[in-house]
């Protein structure tokens, strides 16, 4: 690949790919409106991406519709369930504010966007106000969304993410115990991390 073949600015980009689409620019708002409310509602699964001193993170959170809760035009809250505690999410929420949400509903081809910034809160009420099967997450995440918009649905569509047929069957895949087992030289058995993991996901769901 030659120098001439790399992009690295934004005039090079535009001369390629043109102005944006008006319709991709008139979808974005600075709130949460009626329509885009019902799609955060509807969400049972958000991917969360923030920026820090150690690079960038992108984490799943998920849990039942409604989870990720909309206070107000403004402000959207996401319990911080159990997890592994490396909690990269938040070591770089507490040196950069900004973070990026990506909504997924199954079944439906559009995602929904928010971008703005974030606050850890260890708030006690707040906290309850999220508790499932008497546990309450160790924190919140109080969102302020800046920019509001959703995607179209060609990446979707092109993955076919939602068709059945284009499942692939787990053990067409390493397990997470032979993985383990494999970057750690064998020092995890890996047959004993997968007998094990029914159990611990039990465990620690909450």
């Amino acid at each position: 690949m030659t120098e001439s073949h790399r992009i690295t600015t934004g005039a090079q980009l535009d001369a390629l790919y043109g102005a944006p689409l008006g319709r991709s620019l008139t979808k974005e708002i600075g709130y949460i409106s009626a329509g885009y409310r019902k799609f955060i509602e509807a969400a049972p699964f958000v991917v969360v991406a923030t920026s820090g001193p150690e690079g960038l993170d992108c984490s799943p959170r998920g849990d039942p519709p409604g989870f990720v809760r909309v206070r107000d035009r403004n402000t959207v809250l996401i319990p911080d369930r159990r997890g592994n505690n490396r909690v990269d999410t938040l070591r770089n929420l507490v040196v950069d504010p900004r973070i990026s949400l990506l909504f997924l509903i199954p079944g439906v081809g559009e995602t929904l966007r928010i971008n703005g910034r974030a606050e850890i809160v260890t708030d006690p009420e707040l906290r309850e106000s999220f508790a499932v099967r008497g546990k309450a997450p160790v924190s919140v995440l109080v969102v302020t969304a800046e920019r509001v918009y959703f995607q179209c649905s060609k990446a979707l569509a092109r993955s076919r993410l939602w068709h059945a047929e284009a499942q692939i069957a787990r053990a067409e895949l390493p397990s997470s115990g032979e993985i383990m087992a494999e970057i750690t030289g064998g020092a995890i058995d890996g047959a004993a991390y997968d007998r094990a993991h029914p159990q611990r996901l039990k465990d620690t769901l909450y």
